[in-house]
């Protein structure tokens, strides 16, 4: 069992993997980019009209960031295809449920609020 033990440490070369610093710098580009952009939108459609389709707009950037960061930091992109439509799959349908309920709650207030006034 000691001659096992020794020979494990024998094959080890003390070499450590170099950081992969060029992807992650990328990364971080790829994240800026996509914030400044959310910047730049919020600023230029800053009238009252385009409220809905602002907020549509970052909603959508917002997402797409998630899933990056998602696959990228959380390694979801190594992963085998079964788990990575186990986590889309109810995430998508779970953002389709918010927008539903949003929309019908939006459409049942203001026929409540004409009702009533």
């Amino acid at each position: 069992m000691a001659s096992h033990a020794a020979t494990d440490h024998a094959n080890l070369t003390g070499e450590l993997a170099k950081p992969n610093t060029g992807r992650i710098w990328r990364i971080f580009f790829v994240l800026v980019g996509i914030t400044a952009l959310e910047f730049a939108i919020t600023f230029a459609l800053e009238a009252q009209h385009f409220r809905t389709m602002r907020n549509s707009i970052l909603i959508g950037l917002t997402i797409l960031k998630a899933f990056f960061i998602v696959g990228e930091f959380m390694h979801l992109k190594q992963e085998t295809k079964g788990l990575i439509w186990m986590v889309l799959v109810p995430t998508v349908l779970l953002i389709w449920l918010l927008v539903a309920l949003v929309t019908e709650g939006s459409a049942i207030g203001e026929t409540l609020a004409h009702m009533f006034s």
